[in-house]
């Protein structure tokens, strides 16, 4: 199954962001970014030969911080207990607010919703843990 034939859907929800999708493509077909509050959202749709085609939805919160890592991570695993629809990763030293799931029955709606989700929690997670573990 090829995602292009469902780039409108997130084109069509960028649309009713009240962002022009066209200003928020990426550098690949099937990529956009785009600025909810603080947080920068990546939008992806991708195939993987063999295993099926994918939307997702991620942000990133912050850095791993040195100092206080476990305090940190142990905060992280119980926040993302309390998410809805979505959870939190970590990856390369960096935590992730993210959504992803096979193409297939996806609309507009859950689109939409998860890019409102993944928005909302990562512009409210970046300054708080911003604030708590890395102070100016």
């Amino acid at each position: 199954m090829s995602v292009q034939p469902y780039f409108h859907l997130v084109d069509d929800a960028i649309k009713a962001l009240g962002v022009d999708p066209e200003l928020c493509r990426g550098d690949k077909p099937g990529q956009w970014n785009m600025q909810r509050g603080s947080a920068s959202v990546w939008i992806d749709m991708f195939d993987i030969e063999g295993q099926g085609s994918y939307f997702q939805c991620l942000a990133p919160v912050s850095a791993v911080p040195t100092a206080r890592r476990e305090e940190f991570l142990n905060e992280v695993l119980e926040l993302n207990h309390k998410l809805y629809g979505v959870g939190i990763t970590k990856f390369k030293e960096v935590v992730y607010v993210k959504v992803i799931r096979e193409i297939e029955g996806l609309d507009i709606n859950e689109v939409l919703a998860s890019m409102r989700r993944i928005g909302a929690y990562a512009d409210d997670y970046d300054d708080y843990f911003k604030n708590k573990y890395f102070p100016a």
